[in-house]
């Protein structure tokens, strides 16, 4: 089985770059604390779907993409 809070953090460093944010710049955008995008994106955290839901309107995406395997 797939660790999904890896998958998730890669998808999320992935968008975040490509969007041209930094992580804070991302955690303001999305109401969550500095810290936590840093675990996110990490794999040591598991957000919520609020969370992602947040990260992925941030980010300009759809939130099913955060969950996407590469």
């Amino acid at each position: 089985m797939s660790d999904w809070r890896a998958i998730v953090g890669m998808n999320v460093r992935k968008h975040r770059q490509r969007a041209g944010l930094t992580q804070e710049q991302l955690a303001f955008a999305s109401e969550i604390d500095l810290t936590y995008v840093g675990g996110i994106e990490r794999g040591r955290r598991n957000p919520s779907v609020l969370v992602l839901v947040r990260i992925a309107q941030a980010l300009e995406i759809e939130p099913a993409t955060l969950l996407v395997r590469s």
